[in-house]
Protein backbone atom coordinates (compact mmCIF):
# COMPACT_ATOMS: atom_id res chain seq x y z
CA UNK A 1 0.00 0.00 0.00
CA UNK A 2 1.43 3.40 -0.97
CA UNK A 3 1.81 6.18 1.55
CA UNK A 4 0.38 9.55 0.60
CA UNK A 5 2.94 11.96 -0.84
CA UNK A 6 4.59 14.27 1.71
CA UNK A 7 2.41 17.20 2.57
CA UNK A 8 -0.81 15.45 1.49
CA UNK A 9 -3.05 13.93 4.08
CA UNK A 10 -5.31 11.02 3.15
CA UNK A 11 -8.91 11.82 3.92
CA UNK A 12 -10.87 9.08 5.62
CA UNK A 13 -14.40 8.31 4.57
CA UNK A 14 -16.80 9.55 7.22
CA UNK A 15 -19.02 6.98 8.89
CA UNK A 16 -22.58 7.59 7.67
CA UNK A 17 -25.31 8.28 10.23
CA UNK A 18 -27.48 5.34 11.26
CA UNK A 19 -30.38 6.30 8.96
CA UNK A 20 -27.97 6.48 6.01
CA UNK A 21 -26.62 3.04 6.94
CA UNK A 22 -30.18 1.65 6.90
CA UNK A 23 -30.73 3.20 3.49
CA UNK A 24 -27.35 1.96 2.28
CA UNK A 25 -28.22 -1.60 3.37
CA UNK A 26 -31.58 -1.40 1.58
CA UNK A 27 -29.98 -0.08 -1.61
CA UNK A 28 -27.29 -2.79 -1.49
CA UNK A 29 -29.96 -5.49 -1.05
CA UNK A 30 -31.93 -4.08 -4.00
CA UNK A 31 -28.89 -4.19 -6.29
CA UNK A 32 -27.84 -7.68 -5.18
CA UNK A 33 -31.42 -8.98 -5.49
CA UNK A 34 -31.80 -7.50 -8.99
CA UNK A 35 -28.45 -8.87 -10.16
CA UNK A 36 -29.13 -12.33 -8.73
CA UNK A 37 -32.57 -12.44 -10.36
CA UNK A 38 -31.12 -11.26 -13.68
CA UNK A 39 -28.41 -13.94 -13.63
CA UNK A 40 -30.79 -16.76 -12.79
CA UNK A 41 -33.44 -15.52 -15.26
CA UNK A 42 -30.93 -15.33 -18.12
CA UNK A 43 -29.80 -18.88 -17.43
CA UNK A 44 -33.35 -20.25 -17.24
CA UNK A 45 -34.67 -18.25 -20.21
CA UNK A 46 -31.81 -19.50 -22.39
CA UNK A 47 -33.18 -23.00 -21.81
CA UNK A 48 -36.73 -21.94 -22.76
CA UNK A 49 -35.54 -20.04 -25.85
CA UNK A 50 -34.28 -23.32 -27.35
CA UNK A 51 -37.94 -24.18 -27.87
CA UNK A 52 -38.83 -20.86 -29.54
CA UNK A 53 -40.64 -19.64 -26.43
CA UNK A 54 -40.24 -16.60 -24.23
CA UNK A 55 -40.08 -17.06 -20.47
CA UNK A 56 -43.61 -15.68 -20.15
CA UNK A 57 -44.98 -17.98 -22.85
CA UNK A 58 -43.38 -20.90 -21.05
CA UNK A 59 -44.96 -19.65 -17.80
CA UNK A 60 -48.42 -19.79 -19.39
CA UNK A 61 -47.84 -23.30 -20.74
CA UNK A 62 -46.49 -24.43 -17.38
CA UNK A 63 -49.46 -22.95 -15.49
CA UNK A 64 -51.94 -24.65 -17.83
CA UNK A 65 -49.99 -27.92 -17.60
CA UNK A 66 -50.11 -27.97 -13.80
CA UNK A 67 -53.45 -26.24 -13.16
CA UNK A 68 -55.53 -27.23 -16.19
CA UNK A 69 -57.71 -24.81 -18.18
CA UNK A 70 -57.65 -21.31 -16.72
CA UNK A 71 -59.46 -18.05 -17.36
CA UNK A 72 -57.19 -15.47 -18.97
CA UNK A 73 -57.53 -13.25 -15.87
CA UNK A 74 -56.34 -16.09 -13.65
CA UNK A 75 -53.28 -16.64 -15.82
CA UNK A 76 -52.63 -12.89 -15.85
CA UNK A 77 -52.54 -12.77 -12.04
CA UNK A 78 -50.49 -15.94 -11.80
CA UNK A 79 -47.70 -14.86 -14.14
CA UNK A 80 -47.91 -11.10 -13.43
CA UNK A 81 -48.59 -9.54 -16.83
CA UNK A 82 -51.02 -6.84 -17.92
CA UNK A 83 -54.45 -7.70 -19.35
CA UNK A 84 -53.30 -6.58 -22.80
CA UNK A 85 -50.12 -8.58 -22.38
CA UNK A 86 -51.95 -11.81 -21.57
CA UNK A 87 -54.15 -11.43 -24.66
CA UNK A 88 -51.08 -10.93 -26.86
CA UNK A 89 -49.21 -13.86 -25.30
CA UNK A 90 -52.14 -16.24 -25.59
CA UNK A 91 -52.64 -15.12 -29.21
CA UNK A 92 -49.00 -16.08 -29.91
CA UNK A 93 -49.46 -19.49 -28.27
CA UNK A 94 -52.66 -20.02 -30.28
CA UNK A 95 -50.75 -19.19 -33.49
CA UNK A 96 -48.06 -21.70 -32.51
CA UNK A 97 -50.74 -24.33 -31.97
CA UNK A 98 -50.03 -24.87 -28.25
CA UNK A 99 -53.15 -23.26 -26.77
CA UNK A 100 -56.77 -22.78 -27.77
CA UNK A 101 -59.43 -20.52 -26.30
CA UNK A 102 -62.73 -21.87 -25.01
CA UNK A 103 -65.86 -19.92 -24.07
CA UNK A 104 -66.77 -19.80 -20.37
CA UNK A 105 -70.29 -21.21 -19.91
CA UNK A 106 -71.00 -19.00 -16.86
CA UNK A 107 -69.72 -15.72 -18.33
CA UNK A 108 -69.89 -15.20 -22.10
CA UNK A 109 -67.29 -12.40 -21.87
CA UNK A 110 -64.69 -14.68 -20.26
CA UNK A 111 -62.48 -17.16 -22.07
CA UNK A 112 -60.44 -20.11 -20.93
CA UNK A 113 -56.99 -20.93 -22.21
CA UNK A 114 -56.58 -24.66 -22.73
CA UNK A 115 -53.52 -26.64 -23.82
CA UNK A 116 -53.87 -28.35 -27.18
CA UNK A 117 -52.49 -31.90 -27.55
CA UNK A 118 -49.42 -30.31 -29.18
CA UNK A 119 -48.97 -27.89 -26.26
CA UNK A 120 -49.47 -30.73 -23.77
CA UNK A 121 -46.82 -32.84 -25.52
CA UNK A 122 -44.35 -29.93 -25.67
CA UNK A 123 -44.60 -28.93 -22.03
CA UNK A 124 -44.54 -32.55 -20.86
CA UNK A 125 -41.32 -33.01 -22.86
CA UNK A 126 -39.49 -29.81 -21.83
CA UNK A 127 -40.66 -29.22 -18.24
CA UNK A 128 -38.37 -31.80 -16.56
CA UNK A 129 -35.27 -30.29 -18.21
CA UNK A 130 -36.49 -26.79 -17.33
CA UNK A 131 -37.01 -27.74 -13.68
CA UNK A 132 -33.50 -29.25 -13.60
CA UNK A 133 -32.09 -26.02 -15.09
CA UNK A 134 -33.75 -23.99 -12.35
CA UNK A 135 -32.38 -26.36 -9.72
CA UNK A 136 -28.91 -26.01 -11.23
CA UNK A 137 -29.22 -22.22 -11.45
CA UNK A 138 -30.05 -22.02 -7.75
CA UNK A 139 -27.47 -24.58 -6.61
CA UNK A 140 -25.25 -21.80 -5.26
CA UNK A 141 -27.42 -22.13 -2.15
CA UNK A 142 -27.97 -25.28 -0.13
CA UNK A 143 -31.53 -26.60 0.20
CA UNK A 144 -31.71 -25.12 3.71
CA UNK A 145 -30.50 -21.74 2.39
CA UNK A 146 -33.04 -21.93 -0.44
CA UNK A 147 -35.85 -22.49 2.09
CA UNK A 148 -34.56 -19.60 4.21
CA UNK A 149 -34.27 -17.32 1.16
CA UNK A 150 -37.82 -18.29 0.14
CA UNK A 151 -39.16 -17.36 3.56
CA UNK A 152 -37.25 -14.07 3.65
CA UNK A 153 -38.25 -13.07 0.11
CA UNK A 154 -41.90 -13.96 0.80
CA UNK A 155 -41.78 -11.76 3.91
CA UNK A 156 -40.18 -8.96 1.88
CA UNK A 157 -42.74 -9.28 -0.92
CA UNK A 158 -45.72 -9.26 1.45
CA UNK A 159 -44.40 -6.17 3.28
CA UNK A 160 -43.78 -4.35 -0.02
CA UNK A 161 -47.28 -5.32 -1.25
CA UNK A 162 -48.81 -4.00 1.96
CA UNK A 163 -46.99 -0.68 1.46
CA UNK A 164 -48.22 -0.50 -2.14
CA UNK A 165 -51.80 -1.25 -1.07
CA UNK A 166 -51.63 1.41 1.65
CA UNK A 167 -50.33 3.95 -0.90
CA UNK A 168 -53.17 3.09 -3.30
CA UNK A 169 -55.77 3.65 -0.58
CA UNK A 170 -54.57 7.20 0.14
Amino acid sequence: MKSPPAGKVRKSTPVPPVSDRKQEAALKLWVVLARAFDSVAKNVEADVAQHDLTGTEFGILEALYHKGPMLLGEIQRKILVTSGGITYLVDRLVEKGFVRREQCAEDRRARYAVLTPSGQALIRKIFPTHAARIEQSLSGLTQAEQREATALLRKLGLAAAALANASNEE
